[in-house]
């Protein structure tokens, strides 16, 4: 019997695989995509190359879309009001967009380590995300590329929220 007990706690054999998941990341230029994801992986952000032009290529993101089981939209909470109305609007559009709209978002509201820096609440009732993500899985996580833990649990809260979707029943 003292056999069993020690084998059971100490021979389990390697962890089980953990689940990938297909998640697009999106956010107009400038909002620290890059940077924030090169941090999370523990890579070096000195040598980060600028995607600069990226904002011509949003005509094109719904080409990554397809197969996407949650999606991670990026915006720099301290840049211009032009520049937020447009963030609000796309965001908007891959809140609708067919291929996302049942699919649980993270929102990192990048920069928050800048002075002009939208809080939260501003960027929740500026972006409207009450009435619009009303019955979606959605998360505000406000972030910096200087607190990496927040963006690590925001991460986790995603992979909760999809993790949520794997135990759902399938619909007849």
């Amino acid at each position: 019997m003292d056999y069993l007990c020690f084998r059971a706690l100490c021979c389990k054999g390697p962890p089980p695989p953990r689940p990938e998941y297909d998640v697009v990341c999106i956010g107009l230029t400038g909002s620290g995509k890059t940077s924030l994801l090169s941090r999370l992986c523990s890579e070096n952000t000195d040598n980060v190359v600028p995607t600069t032009g990226a904002d011509n290529i949003k005509k094109y993101w719904s080409r990554y879309y397809q197969g996407s089981q949650g999606v991670i939209f990026v915006l720099d909470s301290a840049s211009s009001e032009e520049d937020l109305e447009i963030a609000r609007n796309e965001l908007h559009s891959a809140l609708q967009h067919p291929q996302l709209c049942t699919l649980p978002f993270l929102i990192l509201a990048n920069h928050q380590d800048k002075p002009a820096a939208r809080s939260v609440q501003e960027i929740k009732k500026y972006f409207e995300l009450e009435p619009l993500a009303r019955g979606k899985r959605w998360i505000l996580q406000p972030c910096s590329v200087d607190n990496m833990e927040t963006v690590k649990d925001s991460f986790s809260q995603l992979i909760s929220l999809l993790e949520e979707k794997d135990l759902e029943p399938g619909r007849i």
